[in-house]
This record gives C-alpha cells, structure tokens and sequence, in this order.
C-alpha cells in the first residue's frame, strides 16, 4: 500500500516515493536546549514519531536524524543568567529530554547531533556561499545571505518576492514574514555573548540558528534527502533560510517532502506562562498523569489541525487506556485456552489490518486507524463473550493488537501502572474475606482499595486489580 503525506512545499497530498528503494531519510528538528520542554514541543515530537513508526510499519528502513540547538541568543542567555558554562547549562536540559521521549515512548533518533560540534561544517556552507557570492560580510563585522543573489527564496512559504527587502538584514534567530530580510550566517563576537564564540575566516563569533540543521542535515543524510518535519512556527523563517542557504551551496534540491504539525492549545487558548495553562511533561506527571496517557491524547488528533489539550481529555484517555488493557488482558487469558473460533475471527482481523493501515498511509489519518482499533476491539469482543474465540485464535488477535501498537506505543500498560504488592496483598485478603463468606470484611477492603485509586473485577479467574 503506498503511502502519501501532505507536503508544505507544493500545498498538496503526494504520494511518496523515496529517493532510495525501501529507504527513508528523516530529519526532525528537536529541541533548543535552554529549558524543560512544553507540552506543544511534544506535540511535534510524538507527531514525528507517527510518521517514523508508520514508515516502519510500512517496511521501510528509516535513518533518523534530529538535533540539539545547543547554541543560540535563548542558550547563551540561559546560561549567563545560570552562571554556568554554555556546555554545563545545556547539559541538564540534554538529559532531562532523553528522559521525558522515553516517558512519552517516543523511539529515539539514529543520531544527536549538536551544534557545537559542527561548527566546521557550518564553516564550510558559509565558505561555499562567499565563493558563490550569495553570502557576504557587513560592516557589523556578522556574515549574511543575500536573498537578492538568490530569486527562489520564498518557495516554502510562497512569499511574493515585491515583500523582500533586498540589502536589509536581520540578525536575530527568529523574525517575522513582515520582517524578510538578509538573514544571519555567521553571528560576529558581542561582548555578551561572553566566552561563547569559534575562530572564523570572518573572525570569531558563532553560527546563526539556520545554518546548524543545513549543515547537520547534509552531513548525516546528504546534499537531497526524503522528508523533513518541524511545527508550523518552524515554517519561517527557519525553514525557509534551511532550503535556501543549502540549495544555493549545493546546486540541488535540499529535501522532497516538507511535512508540519499544527499548534496545540490548552482549554482552547494559546499555551502561555502569563495565563496559567503552560505545562512541561513533568508539570503534567507530577499531576498523576502517565506518560501513556499524555501520549495518547497528543496523538488523538490529526496533526494538521489544531490540539486542544484539556484536563478532561486526559481523564477520559485513561478511561480509554483501560478498556485496551482489559481487552488486551482478555486476551491473554483467553490465548491459554482450547483453539476455538478461526473462522469466526478471520474477518474481523482483516477488516481491521486494513483499515488501519489504510488509515496510515492516507497522510496519517490517524481517526481513520483508530476507528479501525476499536472496530477491531468491538467485533472481538462479541465472539470472545459466546466463546468462540480462543486459543490460536486469540492469540492471531493479540499479535495484530502488538502490530498495531508498534505504530500507537499505548496499549500496554506503563511499569508503574503494575499493580504494588501490597495491593495485591489487600486483593487476596479481600478474596480469603468473600470464601469465608465475611462479606463486610470483603466490602470493607474492596472501598480501601477505592479509596487508594484501586478498582477489583471479580472474573471467573479470580480477581483482578487495576488502577481507577
């Protein structure tokens, strides 16, 4: 089944074909190390991690490769204000982002690399675009890209070339479509940049923010590769100057497809500090929430429409959670018993392979591949309650649950959502209590565990305890 994805640069739904058979390169940009990141910079990641696991679901091999923005005006900043080293500052917001994609399940990238270790390469971008005559030194001692020698600036955001302001320059890392302009190569030495700088031709200073992922791009995947992602906000100017600034070097196309994510909102208003509703993953863990449940509301929605993220959503994605984990466990259970109901699954399971995966490669219409889940969910369901689906046959049900969850990453349960011994212990007093006939004791214990956010099913099997 080929798969096709909305690209940015033609405003349209293209099939894809990678430059190599069977092969994709993928760069994301990641995250600009001054800070825990938000909520709204996990909604970008996770939605890369769709499209990552959909290729591989597809059968294709993926290099990935996404950055770390350890230098730039927020870093620098940072770290003056910490009093520390640039490297010590950012250091500490490194690990904390390793620690929170694997909270969020979020599979990791082939490679990491760090701006401040490819200053040489951004070094030489800039050498090939003095060359070429598009790059040039200004009389702030900064070097900077001529949008003027190069008439396809623009073609991301379809900008109308009369807006440009040919021989006017803007230095800062992030600025306004109104505010086109000269961007930024090479960032001359300011005396608050304090010891944050490298040895140029131009002289010391330190890279602008769109060169690094030009240069670590090129390096790692090549001159033209497949796919690029990012948020709406990285559309321009920073992936505008990316294409322009590595086109105009290399002669050649810098990348084929251009897919972006759309904002995420918090109980429908812009995510900001000043209102209250500003959240870094931990905020929301230190609220009780797991990272699956977070997960699942991020992907919930399809990625070029706006995500309300809401309280009442993460309520309900536990909800959701638990009746995958009770179907799941069913499952299991039932995967132990005689073989019975082949031919009454067969259908079922097939419908739902398709569906799903059809859901996927239609530019990851992620409703279309849940609809297909809980179809699945439901459609097992009725032959597992008349007893015709057992043994192999829910065992070919619980590998096409795995399949599935290859893409999704949440229908299994989280290590600390396993149930701590001294619940378990209360559940097997609770069961001594009902052979014993000591009702109220039963009763007493089951509203202990309540109290402690622990439900107990009774099923034939004997009880089973799960989080509220």
């Amino acid at each position: 089944m080929s798969l096709s994805f909305y690209n940015t640069l033609t405003r349209s739904e293209q099939v894809f074909t990678p430059i190599k058979d069977g092969e994709v390169g993928l760069y994301t940009c990641g995250p600009t190390v001054y800070n825990y990141a938000h909520i709204g910079n996990f909604r970008a990641y996770i939605f890369e991690d769709l499209l990552k696991r959909t290729l591989l679901y597809h059968g294709y091999k993926v290099k990935h490769i996404m950055n770390l923005t350890d230098v730039d005006d927020k870093t620098i900043r940072g770290s003056q204000a910490a009093n520390l080293p640039l490297n010590d500052f950012t250091q500490k917001f490194k690990d904390a982002f390793f620690e929170d994609i694997a909270v969020l399940r979020i599979l990791p990238a082939d490679v990491y690399p760090a701006a401040t270790e490819h200053i040489k390469e951004m070094i030489d971008i800039i050498a090939v675009l003095f060359e070429k005559g598009i790059a040039y030194q200004a009389e702030d001692k900064s070097v900077y890209f001529s949008i003027a020698k190069w008439p396809k600036y623009g073609q991301l955001v379809h900008i109308d070339h009369e807006q440009m302001r040919s021989g006017t320059r803007v230095k800062l890392d992030e600025y306004s479509k109104e505010s086109i302009a000269d961007f930024a190569l090479w960032k001359a030495y300011d005396s608050e940049d304090g010891d944050v700088y490298w040895d140029s031709p131009w002289g010391k200073g330190r890279p602008g923010w769109h060169l690094e992922c030009s240069a670590m791009s090129s390096k790692y995947l090549g001159k033209t590769f497949d796919i690029h992602c990012g948020g709406i906000d990285n559309i321009f100017p920073h992936h505008e100057d990316e294409i322009a600034q590595s086109e105009a070097a290399n002669d050649c196309r810098f990348v084929n497809y251009w897919l972006h994510c759309a904002h995420l909102m918090v109980e429908g208003q812009k995510m900001s500090k000043s209102l209250g509703n500003f959240f870094t993953l931990r905020d929301l863990l230190d609220k009780g929430y797991s990272g699956r449940e977070i997960r699942w509301v991020l992907i919930g929605t399809h990625y070029r429409q706006s995500l309300n993220f809401s309280f009442k959503a993460l309520e309900e994605a536990r909800g959701v959670l638990q009746r995958i984990d009770a179907f799941r466990l069913r499952l299991d259970e039932l995967g132990a018993a005689p073989d019975s109901g082949l031919d009454e699954v067969k259908v079922p399971l097939e419908t739902a392979a398709k569906g799903f995966q059809a859901g996927l490669a239609a530019d990851l219409n992620i409703s279309m591949a849940l609809a297909a889940l809980f179809d699945f969910i439901r459609d097992l369901n009725r032959p597992m309650d008349e007893g015709k689906c057992a043994g192999a046959a829910a065992r070919d049900a619980r590998a096409l649950l795995e399949r599935f969850d290859s893409v999704l990453a949440v229908c299994t349960p989280d290590a600390s959502d396993s149930v701590p011994a001294e619940i378990q212990a209360k559940a097997e007093e609770r069961q001594a209590a009902r052979k014993a006939k000591d009702f109220a004791k039963a009763d007493a214990i089951r509203k202990e565990l309540d109290d402690l956010g622990w439900v107990i099913e009774d099923t034939p099997k004997g009880p089973r305890v799960k989080r509220k």
